[in-house]
């Protein structure tokens, strides 16, 4: 039997019987009334059938359009006597309408994001009139400007986000001396390869409901347009914190959502578990973060009908086409990161090569989500280690998951002890650029150094400024491996920390050291007469000499030292040294002033001032024009 399928095309959907004449052998056949010698004479009969929304041969509707001989003559056209079909079907959605991102659109916290963008437009307009105002040479020069300003809406054919958690001003500051340090140069004068970029401004980070914030509010922030409250994923702040009957109705549409709509590639890329705040906040919806397995979950959420995070990643394709009727996305492309625990059953038997556990997984619904992706998309390429990683062949990879350790994957000062071997937060964006830029339509693309955050939170400036640096490497990759032209790249933090640089050290010190002053060779001393060091924490486990311990994570072996700690014969600089604390925690804690943003490509000029933290998602939409609506 002949298929045809015919798209975009607008036929009536009544359903329909009709005849005409096939008097093969009929001398006067008529209409199929056969001639004296017409007995073998067959009706031919066509059938329309409208087809609903979800149909596998028509996901947005449409109708079936049989045809065929009528061998029994009973006027009825039978399913064996089809001989031909084929389906007119209606045009898949690639937009989303108002009515359809109400809960992100209504809200007031979009409402005044989006006016932020007109705000601005108007601001470049004025500014380039006066300009223009000014000489005619002037003039001249700025009319190609004027009409980029008017014309900017959907210039960015990609959107590059990237993420340095807890990444706040001092620590801009500090991995910009230490990598300048690193080069053999005094420090203060090295740029880092964000610092480059000709726009820039600040972001204010509050949670609707805290002053300091977490990684998970911010997060959904920036990547819906809508403020959000402490501890939850992709919905607005009418959330209840932990209660899986409150999430239905406050749900998000996130820029990653959109670009999947607008038929571009998208990709999400993590040192963290990918089942972390900032990565689960570009595809999950969720009322608490930490739900990141089923077994992470109480009973109440689970008969709730709620699902894990790593649930949701692995079923973004139906979750969004279930979600928004008539659209036809082929799900997220590139995968990277850690977390391979919460998608792999609490049974040994599954555990990878790799696996530090006795029983690495943690699902205890006997869940294989691992094989689930591979099952949905057998063309795709899974992999766990940098031997699968380096093997990749991106000319011909169409979808990649990559995940890379049990948990988080490793600082990046710490990376060469890994088992397995993991690559680089720069080799995993190189790689994941490659795959992408294969769509002709563009892409999106959210990179979050996730460890900058674990480090401090551990106190060990070390291995924060490290992976600092190596996202400023990755950004670097991005800015190569794409034109500026087409190509928009967002660089900032979810929050900050309470890291700081004091004392008066003198220009070129080491900025892990002990503080020197200016004139002086020896270290300066406090009121108690011990050295301190230029950067430390207001609060946090505090003082720990590991020595060459590249790993941040073995701070948490003992408990908080409080009171003052004579340094004057310990290497301040060795990855293994945690600076004091004056107030002693379990874990440092986040921060609440603004960090910065900085931003090159279409749409950067709108990168600037001081703005609310849920603009970013706005300038991202309107550059890349996400949601089609130029």
């Amino acid at each position: 039997m002949k298929k045809f399928i015919i798209s975009a095309i607008t036929v009536s959907l009544t359903l329909a019987l009709s005849a005409c004449g096939d008097g093969d052998d009929g001398k006067d056949g008529v209409n199929g009334i056969n001639g004296s010698d017409g007995e073998n004479g067959l009706i031919s009969l066509i059938k329309q059938t409208a087809l609903p929304i979800g149909d596998n041969n028509c996901l947005n509707s449409g109708v079936r359009i049989e045809s065929g001989l009528d061998t029994n003559s009973n006027n009825v056209l039978d399913e064996n006597e089809v001989s031909d079909t084929q389906y007119v079907c209606a045009p898949t959605i690639t937009e989303i309408t108002a009515a359809d991102i109400a809960s992100n659109s209504y809200n007031p916290w979009y409402v005044d994001g989006a006016a932020e963008i007109t705000k601005a437009e108007a601001v470049w307009e004025k500014v380039t009139a006066q300009v223009n105002k000014s000489a005619s040479a002037t003039k001249v020069a700025f009319a190609k400007t004027q009409a980029e300003v008017e014309s900017l809406r959907g210039k960015a054919k990609n959107v590059i986000l990237f993420v340095g958690d807890g990444m706040g001003v001092s620590t801009v500051t500090a991995a910009r001396i230490l990598e300048g340090q690193t080069k053999g140069l005094m420090g203060e004068e090295n740029q880092l390869s964000f610092d480059k970029f000709p726009f820039a401004g600040l972001v204010k980070t509050y949670n609707v409901d805290a002053q300091t914030p977490d990684s998970a509010g911010t997060m959904t922030a920036m990547m819906s347009g809508v403020k959000s409250d402490v501890g939850v994923i992709g919905v607005d702040e009418n959330i209840v914190y932990g209660d899986c009957s409150t999430v239905s109705g406050n749900e998000m549409i996130t820029a990653l959502e959109l670009a999947e709509i607008a038929g571009k590639s998208t990709g999400i890329i993590s040192t963290a578990r990918i089942t972390h705040a900032t990565p689960a906040a570009t595809y999950a919806k969720s009322a608490n973060r930490n739900w990141e397995d089923v077994s992470d979950m109480p009973q109440s959420a689970i008969d709730g009908g709620c699902e894990d995070i790593a649930s949701q990643l692995v079923n973004f394709e139906a979750n969004l086409e279930a979600r928004y009727a008539g659209i036809n996305v082929d799900g997220i492309e590139v995968v990277m990161g850690g977390g391979r625990r919460h998608f792999l059953p609490k049974d040994a038997a599954f555990n990878s090569a790799d696996a530090v556990s006795s029983v690495e997984g943690d699902r205890t619904d006997s869940r294989n989500l691992i094989t689930e992706w591979q099952g949905q998309y057998p063309q795709g390429s899974y992999i766990m280690d940098k031997a699968g990683f380096d093997s990749l062949n991106t000319s011909t990879t169409s979808r990649l998951f990559g995940l890379f350790n049990e948990s988080h994957m490793q600082y990046e000062a710490d990376r060469e002890n890994d088992i397995a071997g993991e690559p680089s937060l720069a080799e995993m964006t190189a790689k994941a650029i490659d795959i992408l830029d294969n769509n002709e339509k563009g892409f999106f693309l959210s990179v979050e150094s996730g460890r900058i955050d674990h480090a401090h939170h551990a106190g060990n400036a070390y291995n924060a400024l490290k992976d600092a640096i190596e996202l400023s490497k990755a950004v670097q990759v991005a800015v190569d491996a794409t034109d500026d032209e087409d190509t928009l790249i967002i660089v900032t933090a979810d929050h900050s920390h309470v890291f700081t640089i004091a004392g008066y050290p003198k220009r070129g010190n080491p900025i892990l050291g002990k503080v020197v002053g200016v004139g002086s060779e020896e270290a300066s001393l406090a009121s108690d007469g011990m050295p301190y060091t230029t950067v430390g924490y207001t609060n946090g486990l505090g003082y720990r000499d590991l020595g060459d311990e590249t790993d941040a994570d073995a701070a948490y072996a003992t408990g908080p030292v409080t009171g003052r700690v004579d340094l004057s014969n310990v290497n301040t600089q060795a990855p293994g040294f945690h600076q004091e604390a004056l107030v002693p925690l379990g874990s440092e804690t986040h921060a609440g002033e603004d960090v910065g943003v900085y931003a090159m490509g279409p749409g950067a000029q709108l990168v600037t001032g001081t703005n609310e933290q849920s603009l970013i998602f706005h300038i991202m939409e309107f550059a890349g024009d996400l949601s089609n609506t130029q």
